[in-house]
């Protein structure tokens, strides 16, 4: 498989080698020794979450509070979605830009977000499905959410996607800047001090 870092720091798309004949086909859709070499430490699995969508649902921009955080190793065995991941961090380089991967049944690509990002997709097709192991069990008070229609983000939803369709939590999630005023969003030194941590287990 290989494995190459987005535009922002942190995250990683992640292709897989499809070994196809007339019987079907094998690929490997995650290998903890390629990951840790490419994240740079460890990737502990707490938890595999798995989401249906039909075509236009959007879910996000979510993320938790660090620490712990949850970092996201998310794929899309059915059907077809744009994940995008979104730096929320304060004090990063690339404060409130984002990055994209296709995730879909054909390439079957994966994409990796560490603590600390954002996380939103939008559903290409019905019945999309989505799979997440992550890296922590979910805590709800600690879950928070940023509106994925915010104007300073500026995120890009393709035509292909139809009518979006969000939840009223996401409809009503605040702005990048309304969190960050509420201090609701994880500071850059503080994840770079996590991540440190991390790499000497």
């Amino acid at each position: 498989m290989q494995i190459r870092e987005l535009a922002v720091p942190g995250s990683f798309e992640i292709t897989p080698k499809l070994i196809a004949d007339d019987r079907g086909m094998f690929f490997e859709s995650y290998r903890h020794d390629r990951l840790e070499e490419a994240i740079g430490h460890r990737f502990e699995l707490a938890q595999g979450n798995t989401s249906v969508s039909r075509r236009g649902v959007v879910r996000g921009i979510h993320y938790a509070d660090v620490p712990p955080g949850q970092a996201k190793y998310v794929t899309c065995p059915r059907g077809a979605v744009i994940d995008f991941a979104v730096d929320i961090r304060v004090g990063s380089p690339t404060f409130g830009t984002w990055d994209s991967v296709l995730l879909d049944d054909v390439d079957r690509r994966g994409i990796y977000l560490a603590e600390g990002l954002g996380h939103v997709f939008v559903a290409l097709t019905d019945d999309a499905t989505v799979t997440y192991l992550v890296s922590s069990t979910f805590d709800a008070p600690r879950e928070h959410g940023i509106s994925p229609l915010d104007p300073e983000i500026g995120i890009v939803f393709p035509e292909a996607a139809g009518e979006l369709l969000l939840s009223p939590k996401d409809v009503d999630a605040p702005t990048l800047a309304q969190a960050r005023e509420a201090g609701l969003l994880p500071s850059y030194a503080d994840l770079l001090a996590f991540h440190a941590a991390q790499a000497t287990k």
